[in-house]
């Protein structure tokens, strides 16, 4: 075969695999299994059929993977955002760093015990399971939104326990074994890795905010151009800084989400679009690497099953309650983080670092931590949307917004002010003209309610959750927000 048409089939294979990623979301709704748990069943039944199909090189996947992991966590961590991050960022860090270390010692030991694995394999495997994928939980709920603060603990325990599992992991391996010295290096460079990838996270998002607001650039499409190749740039040098890079660039999109840019908007969409193409290639190449056969055995799904079954219903509920007892959650929300904590594609990368650091049965352990992600997402998430309705969790949908409505200014709209009216506000129930306390510099130019564009006049009665736009000098930010956003209001 000539090699023009060689690679037009390339081609062909790589577009259709795309475009069948991205319509098996349609239907996570009627099977209530999530899109990825299909692309990795699809890729791995591929791979066993297809003849000349191979399964890839581990380091050509692990490296794929890393890059999709850098725009998974720089777009979850922009979607969070600054706000909401602060409101549970005490529960978000114990559960991710403190959470992540209880899950795998405590898998550790049941793998240990039950299946008689010496103890520096067992905990490797627990460590690799031990991160969450709350990706996998939104793509089970479809349109629906879980309301209060349990999907940004979710969320953002999501971010930071992945950079924690993967230090974890690269730490462990490092070491060699277990031993006094052994620990002692594990937490040396866990610390390490921790505190520098903070560190160019906070700076970094900073100095990447700076950059786009200062340094402009004749395209609009060169925006969000730049803003990935800077995001690189922040994983490259925190990497290379002995740091988490993946820790790096969550934290940078955290830090510069709630911020004003030029363009801010096309560059959420072009990362969220990213993010979710990271996703499809993730866990394809992911799938590729996963042999059926080895599955099949006994001693790899019978402790994979074990192991899953025990994580989702006493070790998560144990090391995750716990760290959630000082946290102020009702109960339903609470027993909807616990059981909520699915795996996703990082554990599955984890696994694939077992095959790299060629241990003994290495492939037995990886055999183990696909079946526990695979449980994890099939079985548990399944049940998930049954779970939120049993709990009677309150929740939204949240329907498509295809059209836009929009201006384009040359400088940056100093005056201009967005906010959702809040329960119990002020503005809430009021008409605009019966607004205690707004000047007459002060204007409520744009309304917005139900994804409707509503006309303004001085007799319009606004609502909860309706979103305004008000022209107003730029240092009454604060007084307005407590008017339009907050319970207490203005006096």
């Amino acid at each position: 075969m000539p090699d023009t048409q060689t690679f037009a089939l390339v081609v062909l294979l790589v577009a259709a695999t795309g475009l069948v990623g991205v319509l098996s979301n349609r239907l996570t709704a009627r099977l209530r299994v999530p899109a990825p748990a299909l692309l990795l069943a699809a890729a791995a039944v591929a791979v066993a059929t297809i003849p000349g199909l191979h399964e890839p090189p581990s380091r050509s996947v692990e490296r794929l993977v890393t890059v999709a992991l850098v725009l998974i966590l720089f777009d979850g961590g922009m979607h969070i955002g600054w706000s909401r991050f602060r409101e549970a960022a005490a529960p978000i860090t114990v559960v991710g760093v403190l959470g992540t270390f209880l899950t795998a010692g405590a898998g550790a030991v049941l793998i240990h015990t039950a299946f008689g694995l010496d103890w520096y394999p067992a905990l490797l495997i627990a460590t690799a399971v031990a991160p969450t994928d709350p990706a996998v939980v939104f793509s089970v709920l479809g349109q629906r939104e879980v309301s209060g603060r349990s999907g940004t603990i979710l969320e953002g325990e999501s971010g930071a326990n992945d950079p924690v599992g993967i230090a974890l992991m690269a730490s462990l391996i490092g070491a060699g074994g277990l031993s006094g010295g052994a620990f002692a290096s594990v937490a040396s460079q866990f610390v390490l890795q921790m505190v520098v990838g903070a560190a160019v996270g906070l700076v970094g998002g900073r100095a990447l905010l700076w950059f786009t607001r200062r340094v402009p650039l004749p395209s609009e499409a060169l925006y969000p151009l730049r803003t990935l190749a800077c995001v690189l740039v922040l994983f490259a040098v925190a990497t290379l800084g002995h740091g988490s890079g993946f820790l790096a660039v969550f934290v940078a999109g955290i830090s510069m989400s709630d911020e004003r840019a030029p363009y801010k908007r096309e560059v959420q969409r072009f990362h969220s679009a990213l993010a979710s193409l990271g996703e499809i290639v993730a866990f394809v190449a992911l799938g590729l690497t996963v042999d059926i056969g080895t599955l099949a055995r006994a001693d790899v799904w019978v402790p994979g099953l074990v192991l899953g079954v025990v994580l989702a219903l006493v070790i998560r509920p144990l090391a995750v309650g716990l760290c959630l007892l000082p946290t102020r959650l009702e109960r339903n929300e609470r027993a909807f983080v616990l059981f909520a904590g699915l795996k996703g594609a990082v554990p599955i990368l984890l696994g694939s670092f077992l095959l790299q650091a060629a241990l003994p049965h290495a492939h037995r352990l990886y055999g183990i931590v696909v079946v526990v992600v695979v449980f994890s997402v099939v079985v548990q998430g399944s049940l998930v949307p049954d779970v939120t309705r049993w709990l009677r969790l309150g929740m939204r949908t949240v329907e498509p917004e295809p059209w836009t409505l929009g201006v384009r200014l040359r400088d940056e709209p100093a005056g201009a002010h967005r906010f959702t009216v809040g329960p119990g506000s002020q503005a809430d129930g009021r008409r605009i003209e019966d607004l205690t306390g707004l000047p007459g510099d002060v204007w409520v130019s744009f309304l917005i309610r139900d994804q409707r564009l509503v006309p303004v006049g001085a007799d319009t009665r606004l609502q909860a959750r309706d979103d305004v736009l008000v022209l107003a000098d730029p240092g009454r930010h604060d007084e307005l927000s407590r008017m339009f956003e907050r319970g207490n209001g203005l006096p």
